[in-house]
């Protein structure tokens, strides 16, 4: 007797995606920095040249961040020698060695595009996050 068994499309999916799921988790960062739009990072990036390799760092603005996973990009933007330049980086790429935030920035917006028309301070000037003045209204109540 042969039998022949029926998978549906549907169960047959649902396999992959477990698969491709189990095989995703291996390549995430393991180290998970907390960062969002408009803070100030430092990404320090591995660049081959030739047979030696070194640590590059790229500082600047967060100015975007899209995907999901494994394929969740972000934007820094910088301004260098009076031109303004950008770059994308993979937020699980083994080429990026470490993020480092250098500080919280306050926006209201998801994506920092207008920062593209801004010349000079205007171009990184984003207002930091009010954590201290937060906090001294908490401990003049406190003290009374």
């Amino acid at each position: 007797m042969n039998f022949t068994f029926y998978v549906s499309p549907v169960t047959k999916e649902f396999m992959n995606q477990a698969l491709l799921e189990k095989i995703e988790s291996e390549q995430y960062r393991k180290d998970k920095t907390n960062f969002a739009v408009g803070d100030s990072v430092r990404v320090h990036t591995k660049v081959v040249e030739g047979d030696k390799e070194r640590i590059q760092i790229f500082a600047g603005v967060v100015i975007g961040r899209r995907g999901r996973g494994l394929n969740e990009t972000f934007t820094v933007r910088r301004i260098s020698y009076g031109e303004g330049v950008e770059r994308v980086f993979p937020l699980h790429s083994p080429r990026v060695d470490k993020i480092e935030v250098e500080r919280k920035g306050s926006v209201r917006r998801a994506k920092l595009t207008y920062l593209r028309s801004r010349l000079g301070k205007g171009a990184t000037l984003v207002r930091e996050k009010d954590e201290k003045a937060a906090a001294e209204p908490a401990a003049k109540q406190s003290a009374n």
